[in-house]
């Protein structure tokens, strides 16, 4: 276990979704309430609006950097089905399909030289110019660690990614006791390349996928933990693409339910939190309807059959009128994964 130290300044926390990037720069030594927090547009939404303007000018596009998220792809097939060039370097045509024998099937090109006349875009998570640029037009300091949180499928070769996802929940309950601060990574498995790829951009600080920060972020809540301390509550996450819920007693997971949000409604969500709190939602059922899966150990007495829900997430009101809780960790429900960073570091005794 790492030794407790004192932070040497601000720790930039960001949890990158499909939809925004919520970021807070975290003083140890001030109220939460008065450190500076932004929600921003995703990464990926930024490069497919720079990838549509291309298109519009009738120009190739010609992708470099890394790893990131996928949220362009619609905008790379209009792209191409306009006609247009479409090349990625070898790093970055990670970030479209883990097969690039596939990918260039596709019509997109892999090479490390930008085509004569095509427009250079970057793909990246994090890019530390842009955030350093931002940090001095807002008179902020540069963070002294950056850590940051995504969602990744892993590259999981001869396997369904979402079934190969599904063992990151697996290895949480019956390896590391259901504490979620585990997956707060400073070593990330191999498996993980976006979240790897990550890690690098941002200087090499722990970084974790966004269910696990999800958990943690409401754990931060002082009334949320205490609450969970005593009797069992289910924490659902309803994202922009990921819906995750999870079993939480006495400060660690009792099960895991994960599924795509685009393919649920409320009473369906609803009937699937019941079944899964009872045991009779199986594996099979949720990944057979193109989610991940479910999974819970035997519970504890103690948790009172996790009745009391609360939802966290940009779509939490697709279970508005279920009797339900909704949370807001540190004030503010948007930087719910940003504040579970900072309670990964609490509860690893890096704070």
């Amino acid at each position: 276990m790492p030794q407790r130290h004192a932070s040497p300044g601000p720790i930039m926390c960001l949890d990158i979704g499909s939809g925004t990037q919520d970021v807070l720069l975290y003083f140890p030594d001030r109220e939460v309430e008065n450190c500076p927090k932004l929600v921003l547009p995703a990464p990926a939404k930024v490069l497919a609006g720079r990838i549509r303007k291309t298109t519009a000018q009738g120009r190739a596009v010609h992708l470099h950097g890394c790893n990131m998220g996928g949220g362009f792809h619609s905008a790379m097939k209009a792209h191409l089905a306009a006609g247009l060039g479409f090349s990625c370097t070898r790093a970055a045509a990670f970030s479209v399909a883990d097969d690039l024998l596939a990918l260039s099937a596709t019509g997109v090109s892999i090479r490390e030289d930008c085509p004569e006349g095509a427009q250079q875009l970057l793909a990246a998570d994090y890019d530390p110019e842009f955030w350093e640029r931002a940090l001095f037009a807002l008179g902020l300091p540069r963070p002294a660690l950056v850590t940051a949180c995504v969602q990744d499928h892993g590259f999981h070769p001869g396997q369904s990614n979402r079934r190969g996802r599904f063992v990151l929940w697996e290895k949480l309950l019956h390896e590391a006791d259901g504490h979620p601060e585990s997956l707060l990574y400073q070593e990330v498995p191999a498996c993980f390349t976006r979240l790897i790829d990550l890690q690098k951009c941002i200087g090499g600080g722990p970084v974790a996928d966004t269910g696990a920060a999800a958990v943690l972020g409401a754990l931060f809540e002082p009334s949320v933990r205490q609450h969970a301390a005593v009797r069992g509550l289910t924490l659902v996450n309803i994202g922009n693409s990921h819906t995750v819920a999870f079993l939480v007693h006495q400060g660690r997971i009792w099960g895991v339910y994960e599924h795509h949000t685009g393919l649920l409604d409320g009473p369906r969500l609803w009937d699937h939190l019941t079944r899964f709190r009872g045991a009779t939602l199986s594996f099979e059922e949720i990944f057979d309807d193109r989610g991940h899966g479910t999974m819970r150990l035997d519970l504890p007495e103690t948790a009172m059959g996790f009745a009391d829900t609360l939802v966290i997430g940009p779509r939490r009101r697709l279970l508005e009128g279920y009797g339900v809780e909704f949370p807001a960790p540190g004030g503010d429900m948007m930087l719910t994964g940003s504040f579970g960073l900072v309670e990964g570091l609490r509860l690893r005794n890096q704070l």
